[in-house]
Order: structure tokens, then C-alpha cells, then sequence
């Protein structure tokens, strides 16, 4: 263990992750695997951004928003698995006290980030569906740009703000998290001062970055199913569920594994049981989002192949 002595303070100057509880003669295969599937998740949230920005049909408020998903699934993913892929074939699976404090901090904004963006979405398919002849003086570039930009100031905020709070905090002498990131409530069991502000503004946060998105999705939804009980078309109420299919699916992965995690903890092999379902948001889900995507969607599918038959042409 590495660490300082200053002023009669134990300081600690790195942190040891404990990793996956992944046998050792099986360690080189889920190498391979996690290796593909951030591979998998980088170029498949690539695809989608680089399809959107070339194809002019995907200018448009919903794919703005998917976009920024893309972007921020592929941030989230990358804060976690190049050092776990790293610490899997490294003996020394170490991380300094800055390095950790900054995988903290852009663990939570991006995953705060990814709430508020699957709220507007949410709220753009109500309006899309709910008032579709107003949907383009609503749903305007100006309010769609404001929208993203203040999720971005809120969530970088919000981070910030945790971050400060956990960098006042004094560690104990056990130094090692029983996590393969820096999970900020691994951290504050290592602590051995005071967190009680900590704890208390995880607590009263949570509600405006966990609890109140969510909640604001589901009232999206009742009020777009009480809009298509009203429509007698049985093509259009396929047409409406083909297009909400998708970022239900997403949402559903999403809050199943963050509740599974946060607000169903068990007390039998807890720490093996929250490693394995963070592994699932933030390794699995990234990786699942794009093929959700792509593959419900028909503006998709004809946007890559309108990209691939200009690319035969040109070549």
C-alpha cells in the first residue's frame, strides 16, 4: 500500500481495485470478451453519431438527442473499461488519488447525463405523438440545443459538487475497493471521517438526478398510451410503438440495473452481486444501445445504407 504521512494524517496517495471476481484461469478469456465489447460499443455509438451528422433525413429533434446518447454512452463506457482491460493484465491493478477522484467524477456525469437525455427524448416522442401538429414550433433547434446544453451545465455541476465533497473526505489505511472503478459509495466506506454531508447530499441529489427523471419518463408515457387509446388506426398505434420501442428498451436497461444496484441492495454477496449489474450499466447497456437503435429503426437502416451505396459509388 502506498501512502504518505503528513501532519499525524494518514493520506493516501493511491487506491487498489479489487476488479471482477473472475477466477484467474478464466482471466485472458474475459479479456477477450470485455475487450469486444467495448470495441463493439465504440464503433456502434460512432456509427450512429458519424450516420446522423451525413445524412441530412436525420436532422432532426429526435436524432439530435440520439446523437448526444451515442456521445455520452461512449464517454460512460470509456471511464470504466479501458482501466479495468488495463488491471486485468497488469499486476499492479493500483489507481492514484487524483486518477480516482476524476474517474469518479466523469463516472457520475456521464451517467447523470445519460438520465437527462433519455428524459428529453422521452419528452420529445410525447410531443411527437401527443401534439403532432405542433411538434416542429415546439420541438425548435433553439429549445432542442437548450435542452442538451442545460443537461450538460446540471450534471457537470452536480458532479462537481460530489466530487469537492469527496475530496475533503480522510481515508483509512485500507486502501483497497472492492469495485473495478472508483464507485463513489466504495469510497466513502473506506472513509474514516465524517461523511454525514456526503451521505446527505447523495441522498437529497439522487431525487433530482435518479428519482425525478424517471418519474417524469413514466408520466411521458402514461400520457402517450392515454393518447393512443384514442386512436382507432391499428397502423398507426404499430407505427407509434415501433417508434417508442426502442428508447423504452433502452430506459428499461438502463433504470433495471441502476435500481438494481442503488435501491435494491441485498445483504448476501452484495458487493459481488452490485460489481456484476454496475458491469451491466456500464459495459453492457452502452454496448446494447446502439444495435437497439439501428435495429428498430428504419431511418437508421436506410441511412447506412444510403452512406455504404454512396461509398460503392464514389469508389
Amino acid at each position: 500500500m502506498i501512502r504518505m504521512i503528513m501532519k499525524n494524517q494518514t493520506v493516501i496517495s493511491s487506491f487498489i481495485l479489487r476488479g471482477l471476481p473472475v477466477p484467474p484461469e478464466y482471466q485472458h478469456l474475459f479479456y477477450v470478451l470485455f475487450l469486444a465489447m467495448y470495441l463493439t460499443t465504440v464503433l456502434g455509438n460512432l456509427i450512429i453519431i458519424i450516420l446522423i451528422l451525413l445524412d441530412s433525413h436525420l436532422h432532426t429533434p429526435m436524432y439530435f438527442f440520439l446523437s448526444n446518447l451515442s456521445f455520452s454512452d461512449l464517454c460512460f463506457s470509456s471511464v470504466t473499461m479501458p482501466k479495468l482491460l488495463q488491471n486485468m493484465q497488469s499486476q499492479d491493478p493500483s489507481i492514484s488519488y487524483v486518477g480516482c477522484l476524476t474517474q469518479t467524477y466523469f463516472f457520475m456525469f456521464f451517467a447523470n447525463m445519460e438520465n437527462f437525455l433519455l428524459v428529453i427524448m422521452a419528452y420529445d416522442r410525447y410531443v411527437a405523438i401527443c401534439f403532432p401538429l405542433h411538434y416542429t414550433s415546439i420541438m425548435s433547434p433553439k429549445l432542442c440545443v437548450s435542452l442538451v446544453v442545460l443537461s450538460w451545465v446540471i450534471t457537470m455541476l452536480h458532479s462537481m459538487l460530489h466530487t469537492l465533497l469527496l475530496a475533503r473526505v480522510s481515508f483509512c489505511e485500507d486502501n483497497e475497493i472492492p469495485h473495478f472503478f472508483c464507485d463513489i459509495s466504495a469510497l466513502l466506506n473506506l472513509a474514516c471521517s465524517d461523511i454525514f454531508i456526503n451521505e446527505l447530499m447523495i441522498f437529497i441529489l439522487a431525487g433530482h438526478v435518479i428519482v425525478i427523471p424517471f418519474l417524469l419518463i413514466i408520466v411521458s408515457y402514461i400520457q402517450i398510451v392515454c393518447s393512443i387509446l384514442r386512436i382507432s388506426s391499428t397502423h398507426v398505434i404499430y407505427k407509434v410503438f415501433s417508434t417508442c420501442g426502442s428508447h423504452l428498451s433502452v430506459v428499461s436497461l438502463f433504470y433495471g440495473t441502476v435500481i438494481g444496484v442503488y435501491l435494491c441492495p441485498s445483504t448476501n454477496n452484495s458487493t459481488v452481486k452490485e460489481t456484476v449489474i454496475a458491469l451491466m450499466y456500464t459495459a453492457v447497456t452502452p454496448m446494447l444501445n446502439p444495435f437497439i437503435y439501428s435495429l428498430r429503426n428504419r431511418d437508421m437502416k436506410k441511412a447506412l445504407i444510403s452512406v455504404l451505396c454512396k461509398k460503392k459509388i464514389s469508389s
